[in-house]
């Protein structure tokens, strides 16, 4: 049979390179493994929802028939690829302040925070967007607040002061960025990894925000926005704006008033 041909050439060519690695150079066979494993990264989260998951439906399948396990599969493969963590190029142009998340680009605009003016870029994130968070810019953690708050819909402005939040003020590279975790309609859990007085690089993983939220990034008022309204960015990846290093946003408080930015 055609099937039983492939598996046994699959198995042989597995015993073959599991052979050829016990006599080759060990940073040759480090090297080949640790590209396997960062091109399937994902957050260790996916497999606590995953393996659960598989067991139900194998667990049901056995009880009742095959099919009524196939929605727990695919709830599983849903789960694996939600918390997909991919590798990202950063970019090094010096002042730019990269996206600290995926997703949609909601918001542009200047906003009144502690009597300065800031330029304030929303992002939301849809249940469909890579949900790892990372540094917008290479610093030191300055300040990590939690803020209780309720979960309103992640699109709805209100959501940016009244919802759960996670607010994260990073200090480097001659400017300082304020960043917040939102919650949203779904999302019910934050999660930030760095404790204040670590050091972060740009683009580093920082946390995560489970299910559809929302990301705000806070600058000082003259920063040189490099998108707009309805863009979609790549955490790590997409540049947000670019400073003029050396001009640092002083506070960031809690009441904000709104300005337009064209």
């Amino acid at each position: 049979m055609r099937w039983w041909s492939a598996l046994r050439h699959r198995v042989r060519n597995r015993a073959l390179i599991r052979a050829s690695d016990r006599f080759a150079p060990a940073a040759l066979v480090s090297t080949r493994y640790n590209r396997a494993i960062s091109s399937k990264k994902m957050v260790r989260d996916a497999y606590y929802y995953a393996i659960p998951l598989l067991a139900a439906a194998g667990l049901i399948g056995w009880l009742a028939a095959p099919a009524w396990g196939v929605l727990p599969v695919v709830l599983a493969g849903f789960f694996l690829w939600f918390f997909r963590d991919p590798e990202r190029q950063i970019p090094v142009t010096a002042g730019a302040v990269v996206s600290p998340a995926d997703g949609k680009v909601t918001d542009v605009s200047l906003v009144n925070s502690g009597g300065q003016s800031c330029l304030r870029i929303s992002i939301f994130l849809s249940v469909f967007d890579v949900h790892v968070n990372r540094s917008p810019i290479a610093g030191v953690v300055r300040e990590v607040r939690y803020q209780k708050g309720k979960f309103l819909n992640a699109m709805n402005k209100a959501s940016a002061e009244h919802n759960e939040q996670n607010i994260v003020t990073v200090k480097g590279e001659g400017q300082t960025v304020v960043f917040k975790q939102i919650a949203g309609l779904l999302a019910r859990r934050i999660v930030f990894d760095k404790k204040v007085g670590e050091t972060v690089a740009r683009g580093e993983r920082v946390g995560l925000i489970k299910f559809g939220s929302r990301v705000d990034v806070l600058l000082d008022g003259s920063a040189n926005p490099q998108v707009k309204v309805g863009d979609h960015v790549r955490g790590g990846a997409s540049v947000l704006a670019l400073v003029n290093v050396g001009q640092p946003l002083a506070a960031v408080g809690a009441g904000q008033s709104h300005q337009g930015v064209q």
